[in-house]
């Protein structure tokens, strides 16, 4: 069923990007994978025989240089490059942390969606699938940065659904809970026992189970747009309520 269709996925080094690669490979789509760290994006490129591009979505030459290395016709965008930096209060927050959000949460998914809707136009069969989180509609002490980064992020993706209608184009957004990945990593970092700390006690999810909505939503028939997704583990409620198991760290 997907066999010739192209798919690009943002930062597939690593996590979420790599799964959902990995996983769209497997169901037959030809990859052309993102990422700033071109050396771990090769290795994931060459297990599923697919092509490893430089990419920095904060950078909008880098954006450009990549959408012209790609093909005429795309039929599948998976924006999935952006992150958290810190956890700082309101009143304590960096400027430079938030600045970085916006720039990979918001104006990268702008710029790759920009940059990519001519190729998925020409498809006539393209889909947009935006990677974002629970903080897209709600929000945590100390997370207002990435909040405020993920509502706009969830602002730019039903914009576009909106300003495409009428065109073969369908747009899904899929918005995970806890997942465990580097992303704890990054957010505090490298700081790898902070990072640990987050998932202590619980069951949170893994990348494959993000990969695995990915692909169910692609492959849905071509008149059948999935909105959202909303991915939870069991041991979480809000993105501020999470069950932990006593004794944890």
């Amino acid at each position: 069923m997907t066999d010739n269709k192209i798919a690009v996925v943002t930062g597939a080094s690593s996590g979420i990007g790599e799964a959902s690669a990995r996983a769209l490979a497997a169901a037959g789509y030809t990859l052309y994978l993102g990422a700033r760290r071109l050396d771990r994006l090769a290795v994931v490129a060459a297990a599923i025989g697919g092509h490893a591009i430089a990419l920095d979505v904060t950078d909008a030459a880098s954006v450009q240089s990549f959408a012209a290395a790609l093909p005429e016709k795309i039929h599948l965008l998976v924006n999935n490059a952006g992150g958290a930096l810190g956890l700082a209060s309101i009143v304590d927050f960096d400027e430079q942390q938030w600045l970085h959000m916006y720039q990979s949460n918001v104006l990268g998914l702008a710029r790759m969606t920009r940059a990519l809707y001519p190729r998925l136009q020409a498809s006539k069969d393209g889909h947009l699938i935006s990677i974002g989180s629970l903080a897209g509609f709600e929000t945590y002490a100390g997370g207002g940065g990435y909040a405020a980064a993920k509502h706009a992020a969830r602002a730019v993706t039903e914009t576009a659904r909106l300003e495409w209608l009428g065109q073969q184009l369908r747009v899904t957004s899929i918005d995970p809970g806890m997942v465990e990945t580097e992303f704890s990593v990054v957010r505090f970092g490298g700081d790898t026992e902070r990072a640990s700390r987050v998932y202590a006690g619980m069951r949170p999810l893994h990348a494959q189970d993000i990969a695995d909505a990915v692909v169910w939503a692609a492959t849905r028939p071509a008149h059948v747009n999935v909105d959202q997704i909303v991915i939870r583990p069991t041991d979480q409620a809000r993105a501020d309520k999470v069950f932990r198991r006593s004794g944890a760290g």
